[in-house]
């Protein structure tokens, strides 16, 4: 583990000698006088299917310095010419650098406290980690893996973003499996002293607070501490827990530096993350929601019967709400997803039911089924799709003409190693670290260009 401005051997722990991808990052933090609360915004994948929140996000920033500035929502990336906004957001990380907005600190991690409304605050470690310790290809046995299938397609927005970036801005959370509470817990154990930064996110988000760890005795034990949690072999030490395909894109602009000749201590061969124990009491694994659009919902049940022939397929409709909301969490030999089709006449709530399935989680079910129904389709016929966090928000946009939501049950996060570890990564969209309003804001930079 070293800083980001010394030579590569920072991959290594000079205590235990193994393996970490660990680099501790010189951030950049907005300047004193840049207003928090309108710099911070939420993950660009929030909230895709909710414009007016964007837009709203967009009110409250005005003209004040944001991270809004540097990112595409993907709410936006059917709106307008996206090569010129990818070039404004260049243009903007320069100017927040030239003009002051952005402050270079010394080398150090940022301890962070996130309090959303769980009772007990979510806990984690911003720091850089390797990618060259990453491959998002099925059935990788690299040191950090992902926990879910990656969509190539979800890609290409990303990779435009961060190819020409002078700066990277993060929304990227990785687990560990640390039941003892080795890395994180004891940091704030220690005297902290005041923070860099406190402050009420927007929109909901509840409140984060942060310390810049950077002297000698507050980071002394991270190194030893990751090194004791390599545990198998091949080892898995890190998870990727939110931001997939961000950390996907990330490698693959790694891999074009490296093709024109990028050095191994490049800047971009790290990205910056949030580190987050799997056993945080705060840390909630949600259920993501499946929203089809553009579709009747009565052939959608029978190409579901059709598709699940064989399987002890059942469909009930249901008039009970509640006993609609809480269908899912019920115990099950198989699986049992609720859904939900709008119409003129009102909401039209069901049960579907899967005695023998072929594949172990629901929402790998579900997510073939639909997969295979849009590719049969014709372009011009096949539904829209989209993931929804949220039960009550999913019940909101799903109830309109031609529209069909499922309502998925929860993962359970404990299980998560594990599984990834046996059976390599999850269906894409399987579980999310809380709900919409708790996912990580941007809020702290690092320069990913010499």
């Amino acid at each position: 583990m070293t800083h980001d401005d010394t030579a590569l051997d920072s991959a290594i722990d000079p205590i235990s000698g193994a393996n970490i991808g660990l680099r501790m990052p010189s951030l950049l933090l907005p300047a004193p006088e840049v207003p928090l609360a309108s710099w911070s915004v939420i993950a660009c994948d929030q909230h895709t299917s909710q414009p007016e929140y964007w837009q709203e996000t967009a009110r409250l920033v005005g003209d004040k310095p944001s991270t809004l500035h540097l990112v595409l929502p993907e709410a936006h990336l059917g709106d307008g010419d996206r090569d010129a906004a990818v070039a404004a957001i260049n243009r903007r990380m320069a100017a927040y650098v030239d003009s002051g907005v952005l402050v270079r600190q010394p080398p150090g991690f940022m301890l962070v406290e996130r309090f959303s409304g769980r009772g007990t605050a979510r806990r984690g470690l911003v720091a850089a980690l390797d990618l060259e310790c990453f491959d998002y290809r099925a059935g990788a046995k690299t040191l950090i893996r992902s926990t879910e299938g990656t969509d190539a397609g979800r890609l290409p927005a990303r990779i435009a973003v961060r190819r020409d970036a002078t700066l990277e801005t993060s929304h990227i959370l990785v687990l560990l499996d640390d039941p003892l509470g080795t890395v994180i817990e004891p940091l704030f154990e220690r005297q902290r002293g005041r923070p860099a930064y406190d402050f009420e996110l927007m929109q909901g988000g509840g409140r984060v607070r942060g310390w810049h760890l950077r002297g000698e005795d507050d980071i002394a034990g991270i190194a030893p501490a990751l090194a004791g949690l390599r545990r198998d072999e091949p080892p898995l030490l890190y998870a990727m827990g939110d931001g997939n395909h961000s950390f996907a894109a990330a490698r693959a602009v790694w891999e074009a530096l490296k093709a024109q000749g990028a050095g191994a201590d490049h800047p971009g061969r790290y990205a910056l993350v949030e580190l987050v124990n799997v056993f945080d009491e705060a840390l909630h694994f949600a259920p993501i929601h499946r929203l089809l659009s553009g579709i009747d919902a009565q052939r959608l049940l029978a190409a579901m019967a059709d598709h699940f022939k064989g399987s002890g397929w059942r469909h009930e409709a249901i008039v009970d709400v509640q006993r609609w909301q809480s269908a899912a969490a019920e115990p099950q030999s198989g699986h049992c997803i609720p859904y939900l089709a709008g119409s003129e006449g009102g909401p039209e709530f069901g049960v579907i039911s899967i005695a023998k399935p072929q594949l172990g989680l629901a929402a790998a079910s579900l997510q073939q089924f639909i997969d295979r129904f849009i590719a049969a389709e014709p372009a011009d016929r096949a539904p829209q799709v989209d993931f929804i966090h949220g039960d009550e928000t999913l019940r909101q946009l799903a109830n309109a003409p031609g529209k069909v939501g499922f309502l998925l049950p929860p993962m359970n996060k404990h299980d998560l190693f594990r599984t990834v570890a046996r059976d390599g990564a999850t269906p894409r969209k399987t579980f999310s670290l809380g709900e919409a309003h708790e996912k990580r804001y941007y809020l702290e930079c690092r320069r990913i260009r010499p």
